[in-house]
């Protein structure tokens, strides 16, 4: 399967100031990229590469004087499996003193996701009879995705996983905030993840393309994907970029005032010829 991905955003600003954007394709997915991929700066300005703590490719910026707007702009195709996210319902939960010391970032608090918080307790009364393992995380999941109601005219930057559980309302990045804290506070290490997901094997749903928010957790001696947000295997997820939670991967963060004038993200199944094709 081949899948068109992209974007067009441009910011207005009006001073001077540093750029930051986490807008490739994750390194894990590179070499599924039909050519190389290059994010288009607008205008020309000097831009610094460069690879964060948790492995993701970003860029920085700096807007000089007189340059009142600033436009990030892609296009690429990327070959995908075309398979439904992975399931193992056998894969075990991990005991804290056993996990690799490289996961062990993932159990912690972290701005977003309050582990250290009245979350912890609800945790343990909520799924401390589940199976551990898949079963435990796929009832945190099912947990989050009841309780949550998506809407896009309450998204709000700000909003923390305790947030979200009080107010039970939010978008992707929302759900994905609420169950990773859920993960943690049961000893579960959990990432957060960012990227394209399209209406690919499944009807179009009737809101704007946007990127998307999922995370991982460890299992079984390796990382599996979960949504819940959506809460079932999607076809077609093209990772960006990992962190603890959303703080860790701005799409864009600007280091001064600014005002968001275009946002599009483009991705959806096509052929090898590049036409759009019609999956549902």
């Amino acid at each position: 399967m081949y899948i068109k991905i992209g974007f067009d955003i441009q910011l207005a600003i009006t001073s001077p100031m540093a750029l930051i954007y986490v807008l490739h394709v994750h390194p894990s997915r590179r070499d599924d990229l039909m050519a190389p991929e290059v994010v288009m700066v607008e205008p020309a300005l000097r831009v610094d590469e460069y690879l964060d703590a948790f492995g993701n490719q970003c860029g920085r910026v700096n807007a000089l004087a007189g340059v009142s707007e600033v436009r990030f702009h892609s296009a690429s195709v990327i070959r995908d499996s075309g398979l439904p996210d992975e399931v193992n319902l056998a894969a075990w939960q991990h005991d804290p003193t056993e996990l690799p010391p490289a996961t062990l970032q993932f159990l912690l608090p972290s701005r977003y996701c309050e582990v250290d918080s009245e979350l912890l307790q609800f945790a343990w009364n909520q799924f401390g009879q589940t199976p551990p393992g898949w079963a435990r995380v796929q009832a945190i999941c099912d947990f989050v995705h009841q309780h949550i109601r998506f809407d896009y005219s309450a998204a709000r930057a700000t909003r923390t996983a305790v947030e979200g559980w009080r107010e039970g309302t939010g978008v992707c990045r929302d759900f994905t905030h609420l169950a990773v804290t859920l993960c943690r506070c049961m000893n579960i290490p959990a990432r957060y993840c960012t990227g394209y997901l399209g209406d690919i094997g499944i009807p179009p749903v009737p809101y704007p393309m946007d990127f998307s928010a999922w995370f991982e957790v460890f299992l079984g001696g390796r990382w599996y994907t979960f949504d819940a947000r959506h809460n079932t295997p999607r076809i077609g997820r093209v990772v960006m970029a990992r962190g603890r939670d959303a703080g860790d991967v701005p799409i864009s963060m600007c280091f001064g005032p600014n005002t968001l004038k275009k946002f599009e993200v483009t991705t959806y199944e096509v052929d090898v010829y590049g036409n759009a094709v019609q999956t549902v």
